[in-house]
């Protein structure tokens, strides 16, 4: 990768939609106090100030393209962005999934570094072609080190360093600062004042496996309080299927879709016990969102959730409804430990902050090559 004293840093998002606006935050964070500015870059979505100010950017441009034109060969967004890096003096690029790095290489002479947050990028032969065209200046983060893992396995011919994991993080102090109280929470998502509350987040699909939680619910429910619900908030096209299988479960009234709620994360403090039951999830930001809420944490033992929950959180084996309903019966029984919110808080701190990541990140070969000779 050719070296550059450049003092800008592009960064390309497909979109701002989802976690993907808080991405952009983290990346643009990285740079704070550093000789760079930071341009970040939507290929879709209408301005928006609020995007603007959660991007933590010294300049957004919104490119404005519908889904539809940038399949394929996005050669409409390839100029623009051809067009954006020929005006200004940047060093490197940084481009968030698949369909941006592509656009970032064809439409720059940039070094590029691929932020992947999914399992099986570069699955597909054609994608690892174009990977290996591009070896000489892409290099790849994964959001867990099972998602680097797993690129690693796709291009076994990279050298180690090319291919390197950089957590996902939070804002610690502004996520805690946005919850609302246990009341507020409650009252706003019409759950009842009092009762015991298993609380899941995420979209009702197949690889979030919300079916497994409702029959360990179903199993735990006459060990744990009176009252106790699940709680799960999100929508998706399982929704009605799972309704089904609470009805059969016998425990229907006992479990309360929330629907998509805007700002979620905003409303964890109505819950007790966060469980997340997802097959190989990728990173699991809203375990970091449990966390910073106090929530005692339960998560499947796959994907890159082992690696947020380690120390603090309950892992259990995928699809294993038993052992997910014997973890939340103990949970019940414990309560939780006085002191557990300070660890919580303190685990986020010391590996999934923006402090922690930037330390790191400064750290990794790829960073230190593209920026040899400059004051960070």
């Amino acid at each position: 990768m050719a070296l550059s004293t450049a003092r800008g840093i592009l960064q390309i998002c497909h979109g701002y939609d989802g976690p993907f606006l808080d991405c952009a935050r983290q990346y643009a964070r990285l740079f704070r106090d550093s000789p760079y500015q930071v341009v970040t870059v939507y290929l879709t979505g209408e301005p928006d100030e609020r995007v603007v100010r959660g991007s933590a950017s010294d300049e957004v441009i919104f490119l404005r393209f519908r889904s539809a034109e940038i399949r394929g060969l996005k050669l409409k967004a390839i100029r623009e962005v051809r067009r954006i890096a020929a005006r200004r003096d940047f060093a490197f690029c940084i481009a968030h999934r698949f369909k941006p790095v592509y656009t970032a290489l064809l439409g720059t002479n940039l070094p590029v570094i691929g932020v992947h947050h999914a399992f099986g990028d570069y699955r597909r032969l054609s994608r690892r072609a174009f990977a290996q065209t591009f070896k000489k200046r892409l290099r790849l983060l994964g959001v867990s080190e099972a998602v680097r893992d797993d690129l690693r396995v796709d291009l076994p011919s990279w050298p180690p360093s090319h291919i390197e994991a950089l957590y996902n993080r939070v804002d610690v102090a502004a996520l805690q600062a946005g919850l609302l109280s246990r009341e507020e929470a409650r009252a706003a998502l019409d759950l009842p004042p009092e009762g015991w509350i298993v609380g899941n987040v995420g979209r009702l699909h197949p690889d979030k496996d919300q079916a497994t939680l409702i029959r360990a619910f179903a199993a735990a429910l006459p060990a744990l309080p009176a009252g106790s619900l699940l709680a799960i908030m999100g929508s998706g096209r399982l929704a009605r299927e799972l309704k089904s299988l609470a009805a059969r479960q016998g425990i229907a009234a006992s479990v309360r879709f929330l629907g998509q709620v805007p700002d979620g994360r905003r409303y964890f403090s109505a819950f007790d016990v966060f469980a997340l039951s997802s097959d190989r999830e990728p990173f699991g930001m809203v375990l970091l969102e449990a966390l910073a809420a106090g929530l005692p944490v339960v998560c499947s033992d796959c994907g890159g959730g082992r690696e947020v929950v380690a120390g603090v959180g309950e892992l259990f084996p995928f699809g294993d409804a038993a052992a997910l309903a014997g973890a939340l019966s103990r949970l019940a029984e414990s309560g939780i430990p006085e002191d557990y919110a300070e660890r919580a808080e303190k685990h986020l701190r010391m590996k999934f902050s923006d402090e922690a990541s930037a330390e790191v990140y400064w750290k990794l070969p790829m960073i230190v090559e593209l920026t040899r000779g400059e004051s960070c």
